[in-house]
């Protein structure tokens, strides 16, 4: 079972960056699609990006799309989203998720494994 563990998060300025990290535990990383969602107070958790095992393929949420860029280290076995320009409404839980599968899917009910979350708030 894949255990995933996000870290990064922070309280940061509008137009500021940040770089989130998530470790996946040894022997469990090829095989997954590595995602991002995010859930604001009162809100849904929404999907933010996803990547393929290899890194070949990458797809993003419209509101994100254009300034966040999610990787992944194979040799750390990590996996990254980094944010930047960054907005009040970008202000959220972030998690780390895990699809056992090799294909990308923006369904958080397709994903088999998540972290705890890491708290990201955006405000001047």
């Amino acid at each position: 079972q894949a255990q995933l563990a996000e870290s990064g998060g922070g309280s940061v300025k509008p137009g500021d960056s940040l770089k989130l990290s998530c470790e996946v535990a040894p022997g469990t990383y090829d095989a997954y699609v590595m995602g991002w969602f995010r859930q604001a107070p009162g809100k849904e958790r929404e999907f933010v990006a996803a990547i393929t095992w290899g890194g070949g393929s990458a797809e993003y949420g419209e509101s994100v799309k254009d300034r966040f860029g999610i990787s992944r280290d194979n040799t750390k076995e990590a996996v990254h989203l980094q944010m930047v320009h960054l907005r009040p409404e970008d202000t959220a839980v972030y998690y780390c998720a895990a699809r056992r599968t090799y294909s990308i899917s923006r369904s958080r009910q397709d994903y088999d494994y998540w972290g705890k979350g890491t708290l990201v708030t955006v405000s001047s």
